[in-house]
């Protein structure tokens, strides 16, 4: 038999194999079991909330997979080879939200969408999403940090061209991801506090000059729907009302596994 000593030597050199392989995948051990735990939590929550739906189960785990499974392949790509071909990334799409601008597929009122017939239907913006912030950290990874003003002003050109571009089409919402995720690199390379201080300030004017010059009617019903969602009971406001209905039923801990009421409504999305 083993003796304690043997055990954990085995049970240590087992760790270290582990630790080995999930190194040589480029993972990160307890951030992978992390959200794994999230994933499971939100499908068990989802399964409950959705009223015993399985096809919004399957659809969910489905998408989950496909991005744990793109993860792993991303995560064996180089930094460098990747920063290499962010640039062309980054003209590709905006050549893809000039393309939209030009001849792009409208529905519903609004241009985001480039179809090819019988081949496929794809939205230019949501590749940006994730364009955006490595095109500005590949920038700034070959200037001296925190980045002069040149090269803070450089920096929103580039966040600005894909922006204004997104905005035309309209799709408000996007283009203030794609602001927020390459700004958010802009503040973690070491902006000066003044210049963020600065931005706050010229927020105000620049809201008020978007409100009354740039936003849609849509958009402002939005944002007053968000504010009052009682000033339109039954129309926007329906899905704020009943997400505050189903927070103020459950409390902090919730109704129980399917015991939740608004979600056997029938309530429309």
């Amino acid at each position: 038999m083993k003796s304690n000593f043997d055990r954990i030597l085995s049970s240590e050199d087992v760790m270290r194999r582990r630790a080995s392989f999930l190194q040589r995948i480029h993972v990160d051990g307890p951030l992978l079991i992390l959200l794994l735990i999230l994933a499971s939590g939100s499908l068990f929550v989802l399964y409950s909330a959705s009223g015993k739906s399985w096809d919004l189960l399957i659809k969910q785990a489905s998408s989950f997979g496909i991005g744990l499974v793109s993860m792993f392949i991303i995560a064996q790509v180089e930094p460098r080879f990747m920063a290499r071909w962010v640039p062309l990334a980054y003209v590709i799409g905006v050549v893809l939200l000039v393309a939209v601008d030009v001849m792009g597929h409208n529905a519903m009122g609004a241009t985001r969408w480039i179809n090819i017939p019988g081949v496929i239907r794809f939205q230019p913006s949501e590749f940006m999403k994730i364009i955006m912030p490595a095109t500005i950290a590949w920038y700034l990874s070959k200037r001296n940090l925190p980045p002069h003003l040149k090269h803070v002003v450089a920096s929103l050109g580039l966040i600005g061209v894909p922006f204004v571009l997104i905005v035309r089409q309209p799709d408000l919402g996007t283009s203030l991801l794609i602001l927020a995720s390459g700004a958010f690199v802009l503040f973690m390379a070491g902006l000066r506090w003044r210049w963020i201080l600065s931005v706050i300030a010229a927020a105000v004017p620049a809201a008020v000059v978007m409100w009354f010059f740039f936003m849609h009617d849509y958009q402002k019903q939005r944002i007053l729907t968000f504010l009052d969602p009682e000033s339109d009971p039954l129309g926007t406001g329906w899905n704020i009302i009943q997400s505050k209905a189903a927070i103020g039923s459950g409390g902090v801990f919730g109704k129980g596994w399917l015991m939740g009421t608004q979600s056997h409504l029938e309530l429309p999305a």
